[in-house]
């Protein structure tokens, strides 16, 4: 379920946005919902970590590289520093 949002702009940015969206086949709503998603994406650091072990443990799993392993591997880097 959605909710609504009021917020204020600039009367020129909202002709802009407004032209914009027309141009994109979108409506101003579709835009502003994209952008601030976008937004959101690009600043969320804790959904960019998860999603990065995500990655890793795919990488990890498609190598069948068990849990063990990567404990060893752990402790034979700590030894050489």
């Amino acid at each position: 379920m959605t909710k609504q949002m009021i917020i204020r702009i600039n009367p020129e940015v909202k002709d802009k946005l407004n032209k914009l969206a027309r141009t994109e086949g979108k409506t101003t709503s579709q835009m502003v919902r994209e952008l601030l998603e976008d937004y959101i994406k690009e600043r969320d650091i804790g959904a960019y970590v998860d999603n990065l072990w995500d990655r890793i443990g795919g990488k990890l799993r498609s190598k069948r590289v068990k849990p063990r392993d990567i404990n060893s591997a752990i402790k034979a880097v700590r030894k050489r520093q």
